[in-house]
């Protein structure tokens, strides 16, 4: 039987849920619309904050709808309406992600998983801080490894020659953009530096954000800050052994992105839950070669879509969202 329709300021509170999603450097890549007629939200891109320099294919702006989407998901379960999703739902329109007919009520009898994830979504931040040099419980990195599963992607903790590897690719990354100022326009656009500007971002990574530069340490975390000076802003030293995990799929398509996304952020959201925080880092992954390089080639993921960070410590500073009434549109 279906479920009474949805109020606007139901729908509104499903997108805001939605928007608490991670996205490369905070861009919020999305549009939603909801079509009163069917109880239908599309999620669409929002390609006037898409990233030519770092991001041409597109790829991670997929990834950042993909987690957006998955937080659509855990809401509405939450409210107890069973998401209905067709990814890449017409052929012809390529801004047209997903859609998500949300008519029907959640079977009582069949209960599922992804409405426990709801209180982590807004505990959910990325973290810039240092971890804790402490272990990961095999059980828990058993549950985030299904957790990917279940979204069609795959989750695996690399070994620690593979870590290291990993961590030579990011400096080689940043090698490469040092040389290249056109690959920092994109970081210069999306970060926000000065009290005025940070205080009152609706998008972008705030200063407040950026945490303490790398003084010591293996952790590949982005200084987003380069050489521009930021007040009150000291150095420290970063876990020597951190735990990274590469999330990928077999294959590389518009399609797999979207699952991928998903899979991350249900595997972020169930990090938090167990009480780890959590970053993500691209930075090798923007550059073709190094991204396939990536890989391990003793598993059978056939492409890196994201690396994470987990580890015991500070969850890091929630960082700004657009209104709702900025990325929603009523039909």
């Amino acid at each position: 039987m279906p479920v009474p329709p949805l109020e606007i300021t139901s729908v509104s509170a499903l997108v805001a849920d939605a928007t608490a999603a991670p996205s490369m450097h905070n861009a919020q890549p999305w549009r939603f619309r909801f079509l009163r007629d069917s109880q239908t939200v599309q999620l669409r891109a929002d390609l006037e904050r898409a990233m030519p320099g770092t991001d041409p294919d597109r790829r991670a702006l997929h990834l950042g709808c993909g987690a957006a989407l998955l937080n659509l998901r855990v809401a509405a379960m939450r409210a107890g309406r069973r998401p209905d999703v067709q990814l890449l739902p017409d052929s012809t329109d390529q801004s047209l992600l997903a859609a998500v007919r949300l008519s029907d009520p959640v079977d009582a009898e069949a209960p599922d998983s992804l409405a426990e994830l709801y209180p982590a979504i807004r505990r959910r931040h990325t973290s810039r801080w240092p971890f804790a040099d402490t272990d990961i419980p095999a059980d828990v990195q058993a549950a985030l490894v299904d957790a990917a599963r279940e979204e069609g992607a795959q989750l695996l903790f690399p070994s620690a020659w593979h870590v290291d590897l990993l961590e030579e690719l990011v400096h080689d990354a940043e090698g490469r953009d040092a040389v290249d100022p056109g690959r920092m326009e994109d970081v210069a656009r999306w970060t926000r530096i000065g009290a005025d500007e940070a205080d009152t971002a609706v998008e972008g990574i705030p200063e407040y954000a950026f945490g303490p530069r790398k003084r010591d340490g293996k952790a590949p975390v982005r200084d987003f800050a380069g050489r521009r000076a930021v007040a009150d802003r000291g150095a420290t030293a970063f876990e020597r052994n951190p735990h990274l995990a590469l999330l990928g799929t077999r294959e590389d398509r518009p399609r797999d992105w979207l699952c991928a996304g998903q899979a991350m952020e249900r595997v972020l959201l169930l990090a938090t839950h167990h009480d780890l925080a959590t970053s993500l880092t691209s930075h090798a992954l923007e550059w073709p070669d190094l991204r396939g390089l990536a890989r391990d080639p003793l598993s059978d993921m056939g492409h890196v879509q994201m690396v994470l960070r987990l580890g015991y410590g500070p969850q890091g500073p929630a960082t700004p969202r657009r209104p709702v009434r900025d990325v929603l549109d009523v039909e």
